[in-house]
């Protein structure tokens, strides 16, 4: 942005002191002009002060002792080029002292011209800056620009306007994913519930037992979808504070919690700590992690390993052993409900939101998401997170 700013101030500094410059050109010809076109013929002028010489010469003959000396022959043209000599000089001179002046006025003019783009272009600084300081979090922001009524002051006010229509459609979300929490998680806690004690009963016939069975199921993977599709609206938003967090602890946390998912996968948890610390939230970057790492086991073969390494930017890579990924199907991974094969699209494996947070999560804290494939199967997937400040 630094740059494009720049580049307008500079073009309107170009402006100014082009238009300057050409009309010091326009008024430096024309006045040389009226200056050219005002002096007398050489020639004419020349023999009119011959021919007053001689006539002085008529009434007072020519005598040494009184000083008068006749008019030599030839003498209108010594004078003529006396006088031609003297105007282009004086042309000279004044075309040269009006260039100089010019160039002096030219480099005023750029200089003025660069100070008053500045005053022009500082309501669109300030807006730029408003809009770069803007976020879900931060619509509280506002230009209010002071000053007369004009195109600028116009602009800002829309500007402000739509800011406000956004913090509304912000806030309307915001009570939105508040509600649905609650509306969509109490009546899937109740089903379980009920479905659990319906099992409980000990007189209960083998068949209840089994559709019991597929109906927790059933409601653990509602829940699931729901928890995910909560935490991709609450991302999605933005974060409301920022606090440091240690990604390698939070990263530590999550491997000791997924022991059990690994054995049960019969995969080995390997991992490489390095101090780090982000500002963000740390709920989110909890799930981030736990997301990656439970990819990177359940979507694993029979006795792989998981890589986990935190450091310097990318902040957090997970690596995995198993079957090759195509290239061109990595992006799709990123999307909602989107997975890579028939295994993945079965319904024992999540929700298919996974990979979708993570990516909705770093840019909620200002970072991005890569994935390749790895070098002899699995998938390589790193986070970069901005230094705290």
């Amino acid at each position: 942005m630094n740059s494009v700013r720049l580049s307008v101030r500079t073009k309107l500094t170009a402006l100014y002191g082009g238009l300057f410059l050409l009309a010091g050109i326009a008024l430096l010809l024309i006045n040389y002009l009226l200056v050219r076109t005002s002096l007398p013929d050489t020639t004419a002028y020349a023999a009119t002060i011959v021919q007053r010489l001689d006539i002085a010469t008529d009434f007072a003959p020519a005598t040494p002792a009184r000083g008068i000396v006749a008019v030599p022959k030839g003498a209108t043209g010594v004078v003529s080029g006396s006088l031609a000599d003297y105007q282009s000089s004086t042309l000279s001179t004044l075309l040269v002292q009006s260039a100089i002046a010019l160039v002096i006025m030219a480099a005023l003019a750029v200089f003025l011209g660069w100070v008053m783009a500045s005053r022009v272009l500082r309501p669109l600084h300030e807006m730029t800056a408003t809009a770069r300081k803007l976020g879900a979090e931060s619509m509280d922001r506002r230009i209010n620009l002071e000053g007369p009524p004009d195109e600028l002051k116009e602009l800002a006010d829309t500007f402000d306007g739509m800011l406000d229509r956004l913090a509304e459609s912000f806030d309307s979300q915001r009570h939105f994913v508040a509600n649905a929490s609650h509306e969509l998680r109490t009546p899937l806690a109740v089903q379980r519930t009920l479905i659990e004690v319906a099992m409980a009963d000990p007189d209960a016939p083998p068949e209840l037992r089994r559709l019991g069975e597929h109906l927790l199921h059933t409601n653990e993977r509602s829940e699931q979808m729901i928890e995910g599709l909560l935490v991709l609206a609450r991302s999605n938003r933005g974060l409301t504070s920022r606090i440091p967090v240690r990604l390698d602890e939070v990263a530590a946390s999550v491997l000791r919690a997924s022991a059990d998912l690994a054995t049960e996968h019969d995969v080995t948890l390997q991992a490489e700590m390095q101090p780090r610390t982000v500002a963000g939230d740390p709920v989110l970057l909890e799930r981030l992690v736990t997301n990656l790492v439970h990819n990177a086991i359940v979507y694993n073969d029979a006795g792989g390993t998981v890589h986990v390494r935190v450091g310097p930017n990318p902040a957090l890579i997970v690596q995995n052993t198993g079957p090759f990924v195509r290239t061109d199907a990595i992006p799709a991974l990123f999307e909602p409900f989107r997975r890579l094969d028939r295994d993945r699209t079965s319904h024992t494996k999540g929700a298919g939101l996974g990979l979708s947070i993570v990516r909705s999560v770093a840019q909620a804290h200002e970072g991005s998401v890569y994935a390749q494939a790895g070098g002899s199967g699995g998938l390589v997937v790193g986070v970069w997170l901005p230094n705290t400040q």
